[in-house]
């Protein structure tokens, strides 16, 4: 359907997570690895009593979370995917990857290092990969 709309750049951004169509008790581990991850990092940029800090967790990362782990079927919206999956299907409805800027790179790495040097900034398969320590938290991808 994309495809459809000549799009001259599409942009991927998805939680580097894989919950869509595994088993339950894989997707309990996966959710609760990836938020782990997401709250370590979330620590070291924000006060835990700050509004925006408490706003966040309550209404994006609890509902993200119960959603993913509580529901089945229609209910649960929340389908993470990891960028593999998301680079077969862009492929297959023929688009083509669209290179990434090193100099973008770059300067998201030297922002990134004014919070933690435990954020990571890797290229990887033509997508941007931001981490926390060794987990994968987001892809970007650039499509034509």
């Amino acid at each position: 359907m994309i495809k459809s709309l000549n799009p001259k750049v599409t942009t991927l951004v998805e939680q580097e997570s894989n919950t869509n169509t595994t088993p339950f008790l894989n997707r309990f581990v996966e959710t609760l690895e990836y938020y782990l991850a997401i709250f370590e990092s979330i620590d070291v940029t924000l006060a835990r009593d700050r509004k925006e800090r408490i706003g966040l967790e309550q209404h994006c990362l609890a509902r993200d979370m119960v959603n993913v782990i509580a529901c089945e079927g229609r209910e649960r919206v929340e389908r993470h995917e990891l960028f593999g999956k998301w680079k077969s299907r862009f492929t297959m409805a023929g688009f083509k990857q669209y290179p990434l800027s090193s100099y973008v790179n770059s300067v998201i790495k030297s922002l990134l290092k004014c919070y933690s040097d435990h954020y990571t900034l890797i290229e990887k398969d033509g997508a941007m990969l931001l981490g926390w320590k060794d987990r994968n938290l987001i892809s970007t991808s650039a499509w034509y």
